[in-house]
């Protein structure tokens, strides 16, 4: 699915002069930091759109992948039938979740008809099962009854809060919902907010954290995040100028279902600490909260697990 993409977005830029795609790349990153919350689309015209999905749909497509796979891992023989996109735009989201489930249905919802069209051109004949939508993202949002998942990604930060509310709400009456944000400490806050906000909706969490209780981080001191790896195309290359052939995109999330689920005993929350013949773990656990947990080699097969761990795993493994 990710070659498609890489495939579907080439020579999208074609006729867009490279200082007008940097400048709208530009802009759009500030936005998706979460710095200017609004009432307006953020994505306006054909140039944004082109700017965004060569740009940001890469990293967002992994980033998604990424928290979906953390999910699904927690739910085993669950797929999805109806899929809904909040905010969608061009579908980064929609590609991800066909690249983790066969035969969903998918809805993409958003306020700039740009962005659906757009949408739409790159997932001709790929994507056949899906629907683009125009619907104002905030207050008076509903989401059809029947929905099994809900997925919410680098949305919230452009949403004034009561806005922001209102999705959050929407988005609690499916079955499941997966939310991510931009692994900032803004990003973070926000996840946290809406991960209360989904328990008091009655919903599990299932990833990333092995339980459904407060979240024993204190945001004075750190944040939530994970990072995943994306590689960058010639286009991606060429809009921002990197000589880099991949970046790593940091991002928080959160996935809580209505439905079955067994989330991880504890998960692996920084990138693992290597030194001779031991392996130190950060974890998220269901029982302690925050804890180091130091393997040694003489465990054998699970320091070999331990050393094979990445940030963002389930611990212990499957």
């Amino acid at each position: 699915m990710h070659d498609e993409l890489r495939a579907a977005l080439a020579g999208l830029l074609d006729g867009l002069p490279p200082k007008q795609a940097a400048q709208a790349v530009d802009r759009l990153i500030a936005n998706y930091r979460g710095r200017t919350p609004t009432d307006a689309p953020v994505l306006r015209d054909r140039g944004d759109v082109a700017a965004y999905a060569a740009y940001r749909m890469p990293a967002t497509f992994e980033a998604v992948r990424a928290a979906l796979a953390a999910f699904a891992a927690r739910v085993p023989g669950w797929s999805p039938a109806a899929h809904v996109d909040i905010g969608g735009g061009t579908g980064a989201a929609t590609w991800a979740t066909a690249a983790t489930w066969d035969g969903v249905g998918s809805t993409v919802l958003d306020w700039a008809r740009p962005a659906l069209d757009l949408g739409r051109e790159l997932a001709a004949g790929i994507l056949p099962d899906t629907t683009w939508q125009r619907q104002v993202i905030g207050d008076g949002l509903t989401v059809p009854d029947g929905t099994d998942l809900v997925t919410v990604s680098y949305v919230l930060g452009e949403l004034r809060p009561e806005a922001r509310r209102a999705v959050v709400d929407a988005a609690a009456t499916a079955g499941s919902v997966v939310l991510i944000e931009p692994g900032t400490p803004e990003g973070y806050l926000r996840i946290r907010e809406a991960r209360e906000q989904l328990i008091a909706a009655g919903l599990r969490i299932v990833a990333p954290c092995p339980h459904s209780a407060a979240c024993p981080i204190v945001p004075e001191d750190d944040w939530c995040h994970f990072s995943v790896r994306v590689s960058r195309s010639s286009l991606h290359r060429q809009i921002k100028g990197g000589s880099l052939a991949y970046e790593d995109e940091k991002f928080s999330y959160v996935a809580a279902t209505r439905g079955d689920a067994a989330p991880a005993a504890a998960r692996v929350v920084r990138k693992p600490q290597l030194r001779k013949g031991q392996v130190l773990l950060e974890l998220c656990t269901a029982d302690d909260g925050l804890r180091r947990g130091t393997v040694t080699k003489r465990r054998g097969t699970v320091y070999r697990a331990a050393r094979d761990a990445a940030w963002g795993d389930d611990w212990p493994p499957a």
